[in-house]
C-alpha cells in the first residue's frame, strides 16, 4: 500500500520587501520622507546610496553629482547649504532598531568609516552592499568578527561570476540577468538572493513565487502583497 501525501503544511520563507532608495515614486529619493514612506507603506526597510565627501563623510546619495556639485569635492557643509542631505550615521540613528537597512557604498574610500558607524550606531538587521569587488573585500578584512553582512550587487553576465570568490552572504542581482540556474547555485553555496528593481505587480509576485530573499523596488506600495503572503505563510520551526 502506497504511503498517503503528507499534509504538513511546506515551510515559506517570504521575501524581504525593500524600497529602492527608499522610493523615486512617493517622495525625493534617498530622503528622510522617502524612508519614512517605504516604512509606512509596510517595506521591511530600504536600500539607499552612500558617497564620500571631500571631508570624509558617509552622504546619502546616488549620484556622483548633488545639485549640480561633485560630491567628493565638496565638504558635507557646504552641500547642505544646497540642500538637506542625510549622512550614513544619522539613517542608522533614527532607522537601525525598525528597519532592514541595506547600505550600498557607492565609492571606495568609505569601507573604515562604514565600520566605524556602523559600531556606533549598531542596526538590528542590516547588510552592506556595493558593485565594486575591492570595496567588499575591503569591508570584510575591517569588520573582523563582527556580523556585518556583506552583498555583491551585478546587472552585467560578464561580471557575475565575481560572487563566486566574494566574501559576501548575499547576491543582489538585477531582474534581467535572473536565472533559475543562478538562484539554485547560490543556494546551494549557502547565499542569499536578492532581486532589483522590480516596479510590476505581476513581476513582483513571480519572484515572490520564486522564493527569492529580497525585492527591491521604487514603488513602495507594492509591498503590500508581499504582506499578505507574509501573513498567510507557514511559519517555519526549526
Amino acid at each position: 500500500m502506497s504511503a498517503e501525501p503528507s499534509s504538513k503544511p511546506q515551510p515559506v520563507r517570504p521575501a524581504l520587501f525593500l524600497g529602492h532608495r527608499g522610493t523615486r515614486i512617493y517622495a525625493p529619493e534617498n530622503t528622510f520622507e522617502a524612508f519614512d514612506i517605504a516604512l509606512e507603506h509596510g517595506c521591511d526597510g530600504f536600500e539607499f546610496d552612500v558617497r564620500r565627501t571631500a571631508d570624509g563623510n558617509a552622504a546619502v546619495c546616488h549620484d556622483a553629482h548633488f545639485h549640480h556639485l561633485k560630491v567628493d569635492q565638496h565638504t558635507l557643509d557646504h552641500l547642505r547649504v544646497l540642500h538637506p542631505l542625510p549622512t550614513l550615521g544619522e539613517v542608522l540613528e533614527r532607522y537601525g532598531n525598525r528597519a532592514y537597512i541595506n547600505i550600498e557604498l557607492k565609492d571606495a574610500g568609505l569601507e573604515a568609516e562604514t565600520i566605524r558607524l556602523l559600531d556606533e550606531f549598531p542596526a538590528e538587521r542590516v547588510l552592506v552592499t556595493s558593485f565594486l569587488p575591492e570595496v567588499i573585500s575591503d569591508l570584510a578584512s575591517l569588520r573582523g568578527s563582527r556580523d556585518v553582512p556583506l552583498g555583491f550587487i551585478c546587472r552585467n553576465l560578464k561580471l557575475l561570476d565575481a560572487w563566486r570568490t566574494l566574501p559576501i552572504s548575499h547576491a543582489i542581482i538585477n531582474h534581467a540577468i535572473f536565472s533559475k540556474t543562478l538562484q539554485r547555485e547560490l543556494q546551494a553555496a549557502g547565499k542569499q538572493l536578492f532581486v532589483w528593481t522590480i516596479n510590476d505587480a505581476a513581476e513582483v509576485e513571480r519572484f515572490r513565487e520564486l522564493s527569492v530573499d529580497g525585492i527591491i523596488s521604487d514603488d513602495t506600495k507594492l509591498s503590500r502583497s508581499v504582506s499578505a503572503a507574509k501573513a498567510q505563510a507557514v511559519p517555519i520551526v526549526d
